[in-house]
């Protein structure tokens, strides 16, 4: 509190500020107890002072009104009749008895909260597969490219001693009838003086027949059937000599001609792929 002493023994109030306690929508938690009253007034005419105060105190929080600065205070207390929200109308009818623990009506719902939670699980799992299947579906051959990733020829239209040129998956595929000769030879081989070593037994299941990818392995290059320095496969593009095994033996190529996957049917029938 700020006021001026003047010379006649008034006091002249230079400062007045007025604190009001508003009440607000909600109830009190602990209610305040009033510890100690004061009411000081003067001829207000005479601008003497005049003063009002009321200190309260809460259990909890301590002073709760504060006396205002030369001027009268007005203090509101809040209202004690607003109701507290009720949501009884949304709360199941087994918890609305507050005197009764919620863990004897858990039991009855334990079974039904079990069944949701495996219904749902085995729902997402099943959606998980579904997804997945589809997803891996999709990125499978057609069956376009399916019905071209095999190739069934018939033996019986190749001569002995002939080479000839098939399409498969894009690629020159070379099936060739040997001679007897020709098996003798490549049979005699010393795999020491090949660069890539492999035996002739191993890149064929029947003797009479040689079935390689007419690619050569340098850079890609077609080879010539029934040409080169070993009556093989010759690579006119820069010098690679392949025998009648489709192995390279001269030029710059570093490996054999590739053997495919193929099988026998039948005698006069080779399914490659």
């Amino acid at each position: 509190m700020a006021s001026l002493l003047t010379r006649s023994g008034a006091l002249t109030p230079y400062m007045q500020a007025t604190s009001f306690t508003i009440a607000g929508p909600l109830k009190a938690l602990v209610p305040g107890v009033p510890v100690k009253s004061e009411r000081v007034l003067l001829n207000p005419k005479k601008l003497f002072l005049c003063r009002e105060s009321l200190n309260g105190q809460s259990p909890k929080t301590g002073p709760a009104i504060t006396v205002s600065i030369n001027a009268c205070s007005a203090v509101r207390l809040a209202h004690t009749d607003v109701r507290v929200p009720d949501f009884s109308t949304y709360r199941r009818p087994e918890v609305l008895d507050p005197h009764k623990s919620s863990q004897e009506t858990s039991e009855s719902r334990r079974v039904f909260s079990y069944l949701v939670t495996g219904a749902t699980a085995v729902m997402g799992v099943y959606a998980a597969k579904t997804v997945v299947t589809q997803f891996v579906s999709s990125m499978s051959a057609s069956a376009d490219v399916l019905a071209l990733s095999k190739i069934e020829i018939k033996l019986g239209e190749i001569p002995e001693g002939k080479n000839m040129t098939f399409k498969w998956r894009g690629k020159p595929l070379f099936v060739r009838h040997r001679t007897e000769r020709e098996i003798a030879m490549e049979e005699a081989v010393n795999l020491s003086e090949l660069r890539d070593p492999q035996h002739d037994k191993d890149r064929v299941i029947n003797p009479s027949w040689v079935i390689v990818l007419g690619v050569c392995t340098h850079l890609g290059c077609v080879p010539i059937a029934n040409a080169g320095d070993f009556g093989g496969y010759y690579c006119p593009c820069h010098g690679s000599h392949y025998d009648a095994s489709g192995r390279i033996r001269k030029g710059p190529a570093p490996l054999n001609l590739e053997v495919p996957y193929y099988e026998f049917p039948d005698e006069d029938t080779v399914v490659v792929g």
